[in-house]
């Protein structure tokens, strides 16, 4: 069995004193491919040196909503949006990214919209000139993202990672190229509305992923999420839809490797 997390940020320094083990024990229980998303460009290179030494852990870059007023230059403030895209623009061509992200939008920050969308347009305008899928965040801001995403006339496609809403709104993703990231969420029972979704969304829409070392699953709240537990989301998805864990890990590993030109 291979199984993929498709969203870990297996860089952040959490995983520092242990992330070999951790690593280690992963592959013993077959999760032995990684995507680790980009936030922030001093983040970058590290990611991509993690990437470099394991032959199958992956990375992207992009400007996360939630670090867009960390890295915002308290002068010059005019050339910041130009700034973010060339050194995307630089960043792009490292060995082993797959993907442009993660980036997007989010109405609980005070990161004013407008901004955020200027930072999103940069992504959107290089995923389509270099036909890289798109990692996006989104919170509370569906709508905003899907009339950007219009207005672009976006055709590369890429996951909406932590999805956590509607079938219906999971199906309006998945119709404009856009696979759902299935997380630790579809662990806790009162999810009724995203567990439905997952069971009901076409298996080659999905991807798995633990958003670690965030988004804990039921039963280690309070606790550091880790890859190792893509295991049990998987073994949770298969229940949902009443398939076996070798069904699951093998559509949504493909779907993966798919997603981000991995052969």
């Amino acid at each position: 069995m291979n199984l993929f997390d498709s969203h870990c940020h297996f860089d952040f320094a959490v995983f520092d004193n242990d992330r070999e083990a951790i690593w280690q024990k992963c592959n013993q229980l077959g999760i032995n491919a990684l995507m680790i998303p980009g936030v922030a460009p001093e983040q970058w290179q590290i990611a991509a040196n993690i990437s470099a030494q394991h032959s199958n852990i992956y990375h992207g870059v992009g400007l996360h909503p939630w670090w867009i007023e960390k890295e915002l230059p308290v002068e010059n403030t005019a050339n910041y949006v130009s700034d973010i895209r060339e050194q995307l623009q630089q960043k792009i061509s490292l060995s082993k990214c797959r993907a442009i992200g993660e980036c997007g939008l989010d109405a609980s920050i005070e990161t004013p919209m407008e901004l955020q969308q200027k930072i999103l347009d940069v992504h959107l305008e290089l995923a389509q000139k270099t036909s890289m899928p798109l990692i996006i965040h989104c919170h509370k801001a569906h709508n905003e993202l899907c009339e950007q995403l219009q207005v672009h006339k976006f055709s590369v496609g890429g996951v909406i990672h932590a999805f956590s809403g509607s079938y219906e709104l999971a199906l309006r993703y998945w119709k404009m190229g856009f696979r759902l990231g299935i997380g630790g969420i579809i662990t806790y029972e009162r999810a009724n509305k995203t567990r439905k979704a997952a069971q009901q969304l076409p298996i080659e829409s999905i991807l798995l992923e633990t958003d670690a070392p965030d988004m804990p699953i039921y039963g280690k709240q309070g606790e550091r999420n880790s890859p190792e537990n893509l295991l049990v989301i998987a073994q949770t998805l298969s229940d949902l839809r009443n398939v076996t864990l070798e069904c699951i890990a093998e559509k949504a590993t493909s779907n993966a490797r798919t997603l981000f030109k991995i052969n």
